[in-house]
């Protein structure tokens, strides 16, 4: 399974859920599912834009898990 390392990233960088939300111009409700691993797909422009705000590469913004984590 490929996951989305933001909260990961946004602790790493002493962030806010909240911050990125008021930068990601999305609904709060997409903006919450995408950022709990909750949707099936992502626009390569909200890719992008995560990149950009949070300055990394694509690479660190996914991870590759084992079934049995994403459990």
């Amino acid at each position: 399974m490929i996951k989305l390392r933001v909260l990961e990233i946004l602790k790493e960088q002493n962030h806010t859920k909240y911050w990125l939300y008021t930068k990601m111009n999305l609904s709060y409700q997409n903006f919450n599912r995408l950022v709990n691993n909750e949707t099936r797909s992502i626009r390569y422009e909200n890719i992008e834009k995560l990149c950009r705000i949070l300055n990394c590469s694509p690479d660190q913004l996914f991870e590759i898990t084992s079934d049995e984590e994403a459990s």
